[in-house]
Formats: C-alpha cells, structure tokens, sequence
C-alpha cells in the first residue's frame, strides 16, 4: 500500500512505483533529515501521487514543495502552486473539491491523477539532473501500471515534459516544450505542455487562469472526458 497520497493498484508491486524511505539520492535524502529535524510535524519523506487509480489523464509536475506537499504529503497540497491547479480541476468535473489542503482532507480526482518528476523535496525548488534520472524510475513504473487507461500527459513545465518522455523511452529532441502545445506519443495518447503554475508563473501571470483552463479542457476533450463544467 501506497502512503498518504494514493494507492496501488491491487496485485501492484508498490515499491516499484513508490518507497517513503528512498534514500537514493543523497542530497535529497540529507535535505529531508534536515527537514523533519526543522520541521517535525511535517510529512518530510518522499511524496507519492495521489489522484484516479485507473486516470485517463496524468498530469506531471515537478517535486514537491517545502511547505506544500513536503509539509502535507499531498501533491500541490497547502502552498501556492496548487491553487490555480485544484480550482481548475474542479471546474473541469475532475475534482471534488475546488481547494486542497490537506491529505486527509475529502477531495477525489475523478479520471485524472497527479505525479512528479521528483518525489523529494529539492533545496530552491530545483533537483540536479542526477537526480531527476533517478527518480525517474519510479514515474517509468507507475505509467507502466497506468497503461493503457491513459489517453493524455499534461507537463506541468519543462521538468516534467522531459521527465515524462524520458520515462516513455522516448527521444526528448523529438518533442519540443512550448504552452499549449500538442505531442502525438502514439495512435492513442497525446502530450500536452503548459507553463508551471507555480507563484512566480501565476504572479507574473505568465500563466493566467484562461491559459490554464484552455490547456487542461483541451486534456479533457483528447481525454474523452466530458465532465460537468462548473462556474
């Protein structure tokens, strides 16, 4: 069983896709330590996805933040990047709930899930190549299991573009990063990227609420998904 943020899939080797005492990469690991030392009442360890167990679109993030889900233990949970996302995903019929703030909090994800590129907070919000491969193991697994449900990726940044190509063992120089744009992976599921919606992205309105909402009702459309719009 996976810990506060999802579970497996039943007959699912969890480990594979998620381990809440990954040590492999040892800054992360000695970051964490540090954490839970500053913070003891934090969730401080690995964070796993959270969302549909069998998703007909994966939206792939970057790591966890400090005071988000390193604090909650719930992707884009408690901090400000989560904001736009779970108001978005509420009024696409994909969410329960319009705000998400904490773990153990009653909002679902319906026929969406969330992962990171990262599953470890990283110092300044930003892994080292290194450390992106190495984690990437555990996305390649999980999209595996997610297969052949999935219909769309949504790359929530350059980070998770490159990450979820890398873990579909596809070439990177093939797929240029651009918002809004549309990758065909195969006869049956599509790459969607979109700007980050992290504070600086939404702040400088880099990103704005209109740019968001046209890149994941676009998911929804290749998705099949036909959920209730709400206001």
């Amino acid at each position: 069983m996976i810990e506060s943020g999802g579970t497996a899939r039943r007959g699912a080797p969890a480990a594979r896709i998620y381990d809440p005492h990954c040590t492999r990469c040892p800054r992360l690991a000695a970051y964490l330590a540090e954490c839970r030392a500053r913070y003891p009442g934090y969730w401080g360890r690995p964070v796993a996805s959270f969302g549909d167990e069998s998703p007909r679109i994966v939206l792939v993030g970057l790591a966890p933040g400090l005071h988000g889900a390193n604090r909650t233990g719930r992707p884009f949970t408690g901090d400000h990047a989560g904001i736009l996302l779970y108001e978005t995903l509420y009024r696409l019929g994909l969410s329960t709930r319009r705000e998400s703030v904490s773990a153990d909090d009653s909002l679902e994800l319906r026929g969406v899930r969330i992962v990171n590129s990262v599953k470890c907070v990283p110092p300044q919000n930003k892994p080292l190549p290194q450390e992106i491969r190495s984690c990437n193991a555990y996305l390649r697994a999980e999209l595996e299991q997610l297969f052949p449900g999935v219909r769309v990726l949504v790359a929530l940044g350059r980070i998770g573009h490159d990450a979820a190509l890398t873990a579909l063992g596809l070439e990177r120089s093939a797929f240029r990063f651009s918002h809004g744009a549309e990758h065909r992976l195969d006869a049956a599921r599509y790459l969607i990227d979109s700007y980050h919606c992290s504070r600086y992205n939404t702040q400088t309105r880099r990103l704005t609420e209109q740019m968001f909402h046209a890149v994941l009702g676009r998911a929804c459309e290749l998705a099949g998904l036909r959920g209730r719009r709400r206001g």
